[in-house]
C-alpha cells in the first residue's frame, strides 16, 4: 500500500512518478470507505485527488500556501499532511474537521467554509509576503461554481494589477453543488470545447521546437491566437495569464504546469478540468447527492440509514408547489441550492418562475427585491449561514423599501457536522435589528406550512426559519391560526413559563415533563415570533408566573431572550427571566444532540438550570 508510506507532509515526493495513478486509486478507495461510515463531502474530494497530489509535488509545504475555496475538496490534502489516521473521527465532536483549519495543521493556512473567498485571501497573503520580503508561493484553488460569487470577481479585478507571482487554480467540474449556471458557465463551456486553439498550439510548438526564436514569437502572439479561436478570453483581457485547459486527472501534466506558473511575475490562472465524483460510479452519476452525504453502502451508494419520515425541506417543497399552483405571482429563488433547499419540484413544475442565481446571495436578495417591486411574491430559499453574506442587501434593498420578500431560512439553528462556518445561529440576531423585518419559527411540520402561507400573504419582509432534519410531527392537535406577533399557548399552568421557539418547542415539552416530575408547575408556550414578540401575553402571564424561561436556537446576543428580558425590565414586571440560548461563540462540529448537551441547551441541562434559578 502506497498510502502507508505517507505519514507526514512531503512524503508524497518519495513516490515514483510511475506510481502516481496507483496512489490516486488508493486515495479514492480510502475516501470512499471512510466517508461511507462517517459521512462527509465525497464527490468534490474524489474529483480533486490528482490536483491535490500535483500541488503537493510542485510546492514546498508548509512554506508555500494553498487556500482552498470553500474547503469541500481538502480531504486529500489532509491525507497527504499526516491526518490519515484521524479520518474515522471526521466531522465528529472533537474529531477532524471537514474543512481546512489553521488549528489542525500548519499546512492549512486559511480557514474556509463559504465560497468565493480564496482569491481575495490569496491576494492578501501575497501582499503580506511581499511586504515581509519573503519568497513563498501562494495558490488559491477555486471551483467554477464559486466563480459565480461576486467576491471572486472583485478579487480578479484586483489581481490584474499584480507584478508578482500569484497562482489561481480554477477547478472546473461544471458543478457547484448543483450544476453551475450563468454566463461564466457558458464562457467556460466555450473554453472547454476550443479544440481548434489547443490543437493548433500543440502542433505549432512541436514543429518549431528547434527554432527558439520563432517559438518565442509564437508565445508572444499567444493572445492573438486565443482571441481568434477562443471567444472572449476573459482572464487574459483582465491581465491575468491563462494556462489551460489542463487535464485535472493527469498528475505529471498538472505538476509541470504548476511549476511553470511559479515562474510568472504576475497573476496566473491554471484552468483545470476535473470530474466531480470521479472513480465512484454512484457519485459520478449523482454528484449533487454525494456532495455532502450521510453514511452510505459502498456497493450501491444507498444510505445506510434511510429516512423514514419527511424532513423540513420535504415539507417546504410540497408547500411551495401548492403555493405556486394557487398564486401565479409566487416565484422561487435559490443561490445554487435547488436540491438542498427542496426547490427541485417547484423548478420542474414552474420553470419560468424558478430562478437559480448561482452562488451569489447578495445578488439573489436584490434580485428578489426587484421582483417584489415589480409585483411578484419572491420566496428566497437559503441556508441560514449563507444568508448572512447578504446583510446589506436585506437591510437596504428589502427592509428599507418594505418589500414583501419571503426568506425561507433553511438549516436554522445547530446544523452539526459542518461546524463553525455552517451553524445557523446568527440569523435572528442580524435580522431582528432591521426595521420592518418579521421573523417566525414553526414548532412542527404543519406550522411550517401555515407560516409559509401567512408569509406569502403578508405584505412586508418576513423570514421563516426552520432546522435541518426530520420534521417534528408532535403537537399536531395544536394549530391555532398564525397571527402577526401572537404566540400560541400549549399548556397553561402557573409559576414557570417556558417561551420556546421553533425546534426548541419539542425540547420544551421534554423540559416541562422533567419539571412536572419534580412536582413543579410549568406552562409551555409556542412563542412563534422572534419579532415582534407577544408583549400582551407576557404581561398577562406575569400575574401567574414568577419565572419566564426563553428557549431559542440562536446566539444570546440579539436574540429573542434579550427582547423578552428588555420588555420585562423596562416595564418593571415582577418576574424573573432565564435566557436559554447558544452562548456568544462559534460552535464546532459534531452531532446536534452532542452539541446541545455541550452548550447546555438540551432538556436535562435546561431543567437543571431552571431548578438552580428557582433556588437562587
Amino acid at each position: 500500500m502506497l498510502l502507508e508510506l505517507i505519514n507526514k507532509t512531503g512524503d508524497i515526493k518519495k513516490i515514483p512518478q510511475q506510481k502516481y495513478q496507483e496512489l490516486a486509486g488508493e486515495i479514492r478507495h480510502f475516501l470512499i470507505e471512510t466517508i461511507s461510515k462517517t459521512g462527509g463531502h465525497l464527490a468534490s474530494n474524489l474529483g480533486a485527488v490528482e490536483l491535490t497530489m500535483a500541488l503537493h509535488l510542485a510546492l514546498d509545504l508548509p512554506k508555500d500556501k494553498i487556500i482552498w475555496d470553500v474547503g469541500h475538496q481538502a480531504y486529500t490534502h489532509k491525507i497527504l499532511t499526516g491526518r490519515k489516521d484521524k479520518f474515522d473521527t471526521l466531522r465528529q465532536f472533537g474529531g477532524l474537521s471537514g474543512f481546512p483549519k489553521r488549528c489542525e495543521s500548519s499546512t492549512d493556512c486559511f480557514d474556509t467554509g463559504h465560497s468565493s473567498t480564496s482569491i481575495s485571501a490569496g491576494l492578501g497573503m501575497v501582499k503580506a509576503r511581499d511586504l515581509m520580503g519573503e519568497d513563498y508561493t501562494v495558490v488559491s484553488v477555486i471551483g467554477d461554481g464559486s466563480l459565480t460569487g461576486g467576491l471572486a470577481y472583485e478579487a480578479l479585478n484586483n489581481a490584474s494589477k499584480l507584478e508578482t507571482n500569484f497562482i489561481i487554480i480554477l477547478n472546473d467540474n461544471e458543478m457547484s453543488i448543483s450544476e453551475s449556471v450563468g454566463g461564466m458557465k457558458k464562457y467556460l463551456n466555450n473554453v472547454r470545447t476550443a479544440d481548434g486553439y489547443l490543437n493548433l498550439k500543440e502542433d505549432v510548438y512541436a514543429q518549431l521546437s528547434s527554432n527558439h526564436k520563432v517559438v518565442d514569437g509564437i508565445r508572444r502572439a499567444k493572445n492573438s491566437f486565443k482571441q481568434l479561436f477562443v471567444p472572449g478570453m476573459v482572464f487574459e483581457n483582465l491581465g491575468i495569464t491563462y494556462l489551460g485547459p489542463v487535464d485535472g486527472h493527469n498528475v505529471a501534466s498538472l505538476e509541470k504546469t504548476i511549476k511553470e506558473a511559479k515562474k510568472v511575475k504576475k497573476a496566473v490562472m491554471i484552468h483545470v478540468m476535473t470530474k466531480k465524483g470521479k472513480g465512484y460510479g454512484p457519485a459520478e452519476r449523482h454528484p449533487a447527492r454525494f456532495h455532502g452525504t450521510e453514511p452510505f453502502i459502498v456497493e450501491n451508494g444507498l444510505p445506510r440509514n434511510p429516512r423514514t419520515t419527511a424532513n423540513y425541506q420535504d415539507i417546504f417543497s410540497t408547500v411551495m408547489c401548492k403555493l405556486g399552483a394557487r398564486n401565479a405571482k409566487v416565484v422561487a429563488i435559490t443561490a445554487a441550492m435547488a436540491d438542498g433547499t427542496g426547490l427541485k419540484r417547484f423548478r420542474n413544475m414552474y420553470p419560468d418562475r424558478f430562478i437559480d442565481a448561482g452562488i451569489a446571495e447578495e445578488h439573489a436578495v436584490t434580485f428578489a427585491a426587484g421582483m417584489a417591486a415589480g409585483g411578484y411574491k419572491p420566496v428566497f430559499a437559503v441556508y441560514s449561514s449563507f444568508l448572512q453574506r447578504a446583510y446589506d442587501q436585506i437591510l437596504e434593498d428589502v427592509c428599507l423599501q418594505k418589500l414583501p420578500v419571503v426568506f425561507a431560512i433553511d438549516r436554522a439553528g445547530l446544523v452539526g457536522s459542518d461546524g463553525e462556518t455552517h451553524q445557523g445561529i446568527f440569523d435572528v440576531s442580524f435580522l431582528s435589528s432591521m426595521p420592518n423585518m418579521h421573523i417566525m419559527a414553526p414548532k412542527n411540520k404543519w406550522e411550517l406550512s401555515d407560516m409559509l402561507k401567512f408569509a406569502v400573504d403578508f405584505d412586508m419582509p418576513v423570514a421563516v426559519r426552520y432546522p435541518r432534519g426530520n420534521a417534528y410531527d408532535g403537537l399536531k392537535d395544536f394549530r391555532a391560526p398564525v397571527k402577526l406577533g401572537k404566540c400560541e399557548p400549549l399548556y397553561e399552568e402557573k409559576d414557570i413559563c417556558l417561551l420556546a421557539l421553533g425546534s426548541m418547542v419539542k425540547i420544551g415539552e421534554e423540559v416541562r415533563k422533567l419539571l412536572k416530575d419534580r412536582g413543579l408547575n410549568c406552562s409551555l408556550v409556542n412563542a412563534r415570533f422572534y419579532k415582534p414578540i407577544d408583549t400582551d401575553y407576557i404581561k398577562a402571564a406575569s400575574h401567574s408566573h414568577k419565572l419566564f424561561v426563553t428557549m431559542e436556537e440562536n446566539v444570546l446576543t440579539g436574540g429573542f431572550g434579550e427582547k423578552v428580558r428588555d420588555y420585562i425590565d423596562t416595564n418593571r414586571i415582577d418576574a424573573g427571566v432565564l435566557n436559554i440560548a447558544i452562548p456568544d461563540q462559534f460552535v464546532t462540529h459534531g452531532s446536534v444532540d452532542k452539541l446541545r448537551a455541550e452548550l447546555k441547551i438540551d432538556a436535562d441541562s435546561i431543567a437543571e438550570r431552571i431548578i438552580n434559578e428557582l433556588h437562587r
